[in-house]
């Protein structure tokens, strides 16, 4: 029985032949994760987990951007106030849940990154099982940039991919780099031209919905007990530094500055 997916506001979902398409459908906030959406993408892996007419998901971004991660605005808006501080007392949990039920989710999972992933929405796709990136997009945790731990996933899977040295030095420079050049360093699976980014990602997904479901269902789930065993390891850790952080004036300073294409002036420096 096909999920009610009509009640997302923030999210769209597309479900044709056994493949559905997840798309994250805030194109005029650059994709950003606030609080809303990031409600909706706890709950979506659990509807398309337990719809037997989804055998493939297939997850992108509206517009020209794949996600922009945080909603920068609203942290700047939330600091000292009460806003901010429930924001800290809740999102440790939601963020596990997050990746908890992606890891979960049995099918597989492609990331059509169609164009740039920043922060938060780079870990999403990250999260995923197969990556195709345009080589053009920009592609990145820059938590660093407002002043954040890298703490809300970032910290789990990028030594995963690229070891720790390497995943240290681009989470502390929080320096973005092109798709062609995330792909070359192992991050991404696949490299093409922006126009070819969901043409690639559904042909992925079109053979995988051919092959035998159990078969592939298993393999990762296999696979998904190492990744598991990560998260539960790290992010309790890397997600409590990051709301610690998010309550500092480093990162009150660095949002502003960023909003405000300045250079940050922190204390004691």
């Amino acid at each position: 029985m096909t999920a009610d997916y009509t009640r997302y506001r923030y999210l769209d979902i597309r479900l044709e032949q056994g493949i559905a398409t997840l798309v994250l459908n805030q194109p005029d906030n650059r994709n950003a994760i606030h609080a809303e959406m990031h409600a909706e993408l706890e709950q979506v892996w659990l509807d398309l987990a337990a719809d037997r007419e989804v055998n493939v998901i297939v997850l992108t971004g509206a517009g020209k951007m794949f996600s922009a991660g945080g909603d920068i605005k609203r942290m700047v808006n939330r600091y000292g106030t009460d806003e901010g501080w429930q924001f800290s007392i809740d999102t440790p949990a939601s963020t596990k849940r997050l990746f908890q039920n992606i890891l979960e989710v049995e099918k597989p999972i492609i990331a059509a990154i169609n164009g740039d992933a920043v922060g938060l929405g780079a870990t999403l796709a990250l999260f995923a099982d197969s990556t195709i990136i345009a080589e053009s997009a920009k592609f990145g945790d820059s938590h660093v940039k407002v002043g954040l731990v890298a703490g809300d996933g970032g910290a789990v899977i990028w030594p995963i991919l690229v070891g720790p040295n390497r995943a240290k030095e681009f989470l502390m420079r929080g320096k973005l780099m092109s798709g062609k050049e995330a792909h070359e360093m192992g991050l991404l699976n696949h490299v093409v031209p922006a126009e070819e980014v969901m043409a690639r990602a559904m042909e992925i997904a079109r053979e995988l919905n051919e092959l035998p479901p159990l078969a592939i269902r298993w393999t990762k789930l296999s696979i998904n007990k190492w990744i598991k065993h990560q998260l539960n390891l790290i992010l309790d850790a890397s997600i409590a530094y990051e709301m610690l952080s998010i309550n500092s004036r480093d990162h009150h300073e660095a949002a502003k500055a960023f909003l405000e294409k300045r250079p940050p002036v922190f204390q004691g420096k």
